[in-house]
C-alpha cells in the first residue's frame, strides 16, 4: 500500500558545496583506484609477462614519460615549467604514501648492515621481505610514473575547458534552433549524454593512469578531449526547450 504522504515530501536536492565535495570525493577514489591497479599490474607483469626486465621496466616507463614531458609539453597554461610541475606532483605523492607512512625508512633498514645486539630480528625481517622486496620497489616506481601521468593529465585540463566550452555553445545554439523551428525533443537523448559524461572521463582516465605501456599524451587527450565535447554538445542541444 503506498503512502499518501510520499508526494507531499519535499525532495531533498544537493547544494552547490556538497556536488562539489561528492565529485572531489569521487575523484580521489578513482585516482586511487587507479593507482592501485597499476600496481597490481606491475607486480603480476613481474611475475608473468616481463621477468627478464623486471623492474628496468618500472624504470623505461618512467623515463619515458618525463621525456614526452621535456620534448612535447614544454608549455602549459596552467605553468611555466611542465616537468618542474611533474616533478613536484611526483615528490608529493611519493612523500605523502611512501616518506610519511615509514615505508622508505623501513626499506633503507632492511638494506643496511645489522648491528650486533638485533642479528635475529634483522634476519628473520630480511627473511620476511625477501620475497617482496621487488613489488615494494616496483610500486614506489610506478607510484612515479602515475604521478607524472596524473601531471599530464592536469596540464591538459585547459584543453578540456575550451573544448567543452565550444561544445556548450554549439549545443546551446542548436537547442535555440530546435526551439525556434519546433524541432522534437527528446529527454532519453539528454539524460543519456548527461550520465555517460563522467563515466567516459573515469574509464579513459583510468585506463590511462594504470596502462603498463607507455602512450603518448597526444593519443589519449585529444580524442578523450573530442568525445567528452561530443557529449557537452549533445546535452545542450537536447536540453528541454522551456524552462
Amino acid at each position: 500500500m503506498t503512502d499518501p504522504d510520499a508526494a507531499r515530501r519535499p525532495v531533498a536536492r544537493r547544494n552547490l558545496f556538497d556536488a562539489c565535495f561528492s565529485g572531489f570525493a569521487q575523484t580521489i577514489v578513482w585516482l586511487l583506484v587507479s593507482l592501485l591497479l597499476e600496481i597490481i599490474v606491475e607486480c603480476v607483469g613481474l611475475v608473468y609477462w616481463w621477468p627478464a626486465l623486471g623492474l628496468a621496466h618500472s624504470e623505461r616507463l618512467y623515463t619515458t614519460e618525463m621525456a614526452y614531458l621535456q620534448t612535447d609539453l614544454r608549455r602549459s597554461v596552467v605553468t611555466a615549467d611542465p616537468p618542474q610541475f611533474a616533478r613536484g606532483v611526483s615528490g608529493a605523492i611519493h612523500h605523502f604514501l611512501f616518506e610519511a607512512t615509514h615505508i622508505v625508512d623501513l626499506a633503507t633498514w632492511d638494506s643496511s648492515t645489522p648491528s650486533s645486539r638485533e642479528p635475529r630480528l634483522r634476519a628473520n625481517y630480511a627473511l620476511a621481505l625477501h620475497s617482496v622486496g621487488r613489488f615494494v620497489a616496483a610500486a614506489m616506481q610506478v607510484t612515479q610514473v602515475f604521478s607524472i601521468r596524473l601531471s599530464i593529465l592536469l596540464l591538459s585540463l585547459p584543453v578540456f575547458a575550451l573544448f567543452g566550452a565550444v561544445a556548450l555553445v554549439d549545443g546551446l545554439v542548436q537547442r535555440d534552433v530546435r526551439r525556434w523551428s519546433g524541432g522534437r525533443e527528446s529527454a532519453f537523448v539528454y539524460h543519456w549524454a548527461k550520465r555517460s559524461t563522467l563515466p567516459l572521463l573515469a574509464i579513459c582516465g583510468v585506463s590511462y593512469l594504470a596502462s603498463p605501456f607507455n602512450v603518448h599524451p597526444s593519443m589519449v587527450v585529444l580524442p578523450v578531449a573530442v568525445v567528452f565535447a561530443l557529449t557537452v554538445r549533445v546535452t545542450a542541444s537536447a536540453f528541454k526547450k522551456y524552462l
